[in-house]
Formats: C-alpha cells, sequence, structure tokens
C-alpha cells in the first residue's frame, strides 16, 4: 500500500502545517515527534489533529483559496498550454487528503468524473462542507483556468451548496474516493483515463513505488492520455525550523537520514531529474517541465558538506525545490 497524504503547494508553506507565528521548532524534535506518533497506538490520528490545531488548517480559508488558486490553477494551466480542455475528462488523482478541494475544482471545470485515492482514510466531512462554503470567491478563476462560462461554473457550484452530507457532496461532484486504496493497483479498466494528477504527494513515496504508479498510469490512461504532477524537492522540516533551509536534508546519508526519515512524513529526497528518469522508463512520454533553482541556494550550497550521495547532481537539481510536468501516454 503506498501513497500517503501529506499535502501542500509547491509554492506555500503548508507540508505538514506551518507553525504560529513567533513559534519556532527544532526538526529533529519534530522528526522524533512524528517518528513516536507513527508506531504508538492511535498516533496517526492524533498527528491529523495536531495539524489541525497547530498546522496549516488553523487559517482555513486561506489554505483553500490557496489549494486552488496556487495549486489547482497551475494544474489547469498546464493542461491550457498543451491545448487541452478540462471538460468532459475522466480525472484519477492520487493523495486525497482531507477535503477533495482539487477533484471539487475539476468538477466545477465540467469533469466527468474523478476518481481519488488515498492510502489512509484521512477524508472528514466537516472539513469539505466547510471548504464549499469558501469557494464562492474563487469561482471566477476556476472558470477562467478550467475554460467555462462563469455562469456554468456558478451553477454547479450553487448545485454542491445543496449537498447536506459528504456522501452527498461526492455523488453531486461525481468523485468517487477510495481508501484506504493503492493508487498504484487501482483496478480501473485499461486506457479507461483521460489525466493523472497529484499535488505535493510523490515527494512522499518511495522511488519504487512511484515506478509502480507511473506504470499503473500507464496501463490505465488513453492513448494519449496525461499524467500532471507537481512535486516539492525540498527539506520540509525547514517549514518548522527556521535555522534551516530547504535543502538541509542533502547533508544526510541515506543511512543517517533514515533515522529522522518518519512514515508520516516520510521525504525520498529525489531531485526533479529523478521524477523525470522514473516516468521515462514506465514508457510516458515528459511533454511538460517546470523547475527553477533557487539563486538562494545555488550561493548557499558550496559552503555546505553534501552527502556523498548527492555529489553526482549538477548544483541546479540539488538547488531545486519544486518540479512540476506532464507525462502522456504514447
Amino acid at each position: 500500500m503506498i501513497f500517503g497524504t501529506a499535502r501542500a503547494s509547491v509554492r506555500g508553506m503548508r507540508e505538514g502545517g506551518s507553525l504560529p507565528e513567533g513559534i519556532a521548532m527544532n526538526w529533529r524534535i519534530k522528526g522524533l515527534t512524528q517518528k513516536a506518533l507513527s508506531i504508538i497506538p492511535g498516533g496517526v490520528r492524533m498527528n491529523d489533529l495536531l495539524q489541525r490545531r497547530m498546522g496549516g488548517l488553523r487559517d482555513f480559508r486561506r489554505h483553500v483559496a490557496s489549494k486552488v488558486v496556487d495549486d489547482w490553477v497551475v494544474l489547469a494551466s498546464y493542461m491550457k498550454e498543451l491545448g487541452v480542455g478540462v471538460d468532459g475528462l475522466r480525472y484519477v488523482e492520487i493523495g486525497t487528503g482531507w477535503f477533495p478541494v482539487l477533484p471539487v475544482c475539476y468538477a466545477l471545470a465540467g469533469a466527468r468524473e474523478v476518481a481519488t485515492f488515498d492510502l489512509t482514510r484521512h477524508l472528514d466531512a466537516r472539513l469539505s462542507l466547510k471548504m464549499v462554503t469558501m469557494l464562492d470567491a474563487l469561482l471566477p478563476a476556476i472558470a477562467e483556468a478550467g475554460g467555462r462560462p462563469l455562469p456554468e461554473v456558478e451553477a454547479a457550484y450553487a448545485d454542491l451548496r445543496e449537498a447536506a452530507t459528504l456522501e452527498e457532496l461526492l455523488q453531486r461532484a461525481r468523485i468517487d474516493y477510495r481508501a484506504p486504496a493503492d493508487a498504484a493497483d487501482s483496478g480501473l479498466a485499461d486506457g479507461s483515463v483521460d489525466v493523472i494528477f497529484s499535488n505535493s504527494v510523490l515527494e512522499h513515496v518511495p522511488g519504487p513505488d512511484i515506478a509502480r504508479m507511473m506504470e499503473e498510469s500507464r496501463r490505465i490512461l488513453r492513448k494519449g492520455g496525461l499524467a500532471i504532477h507537481c512535486a516539492n524537492c525540498g527539506d520540509h522540516y525547514a517549514y518548522f525550523d527556521r535555522m534551516i533551509t530547504p535543502i538541509n536534508y542533502l547533508r544526510y546519508s541515506d543511512r543517517e537520514w533514515a533515522f529522522w526519515n518518519n512514515r508520516l512524513l516520510y521525504q525520498n529526497r529525489l531531485r526533479p531529474v529523478d521524477f523525470v528518469l522514473l516516468v521515462q522508463e514506465a514508457g510516458l512520454e515528459i511533454v511538460l517541465q517546470k523547475t527553477r533553482p533557487r539563486a538562494e541556494l545555488l550561493a548557499l550550497l558550496p559552503q555546505m558538506n553534501i552527502a556523498s550521495e548527492f555529489i553526482p547532481y549538477p548544483a541546479e537539481e540539488l538547488c531545486c525545490t519544486s518540479i512540476g510536468f506532464v507525462a502522456r501516454k504514447p
């Protein structure tokens, strides 16, 4: 079983949640705390509660807005750049999280259906229904990015607002929620999907499991179908500890990093080129790639002691903390 649900924008500080202003946390304390929670009974549920109380979900309205503007609009823009319309397609999402904002955006833009897979059943009814109420002001952005007339988006939204339960919301939005489920063994028919997508998920998946996911993607995508993914290639502990950089974890050997890594915030430390190679080895063709090395990290890199595993990588790969790409099934 693979594909956890740590969710966040590639652009924002939301991986696992940020801390309140003025409060700092040593990343080692964070790592050991989550490692302990990952093995004790009820630890996963306790971690979820901490993220809601202290993490990025504290400012829920802002979080939802960022998920729409910084995440879904970007996914839709990749499709637009390739000349592919959003409406009328069948989608698969990898990594649902606590509320299905990305599938709902696709539904409002006219998706035929969205099947969304998660390793653990995190979907929360209260947060999901609350999320829908906060989309009102974002409808113009959804309409523009999705290429659907605003009145049609507004009508679809009005229908979703009538949902009184999570089950009704999913039904009205044509969302098939599957959890616990393995997205690398989806059970979907060959060639039955138009688009597979994820946001800030791949960085939490071991490389061999990403390979399985890409192979499954190739099987279930129709010919010419797209796999669209955004991954955060930076050290997520930097969101909690302001004394370290987004490439701090490159200082540690694989053996050393295994001690600090944990199941609740697993980080594979793959660089952008690694994701690209995994996609190509599965027989998918990269047709769009967005990466940008960060100048401040390039300036800092010569002063760092990089672990031997990362020395072969070019500086640009080490100092790039995000990648967005689209792969096509031949």
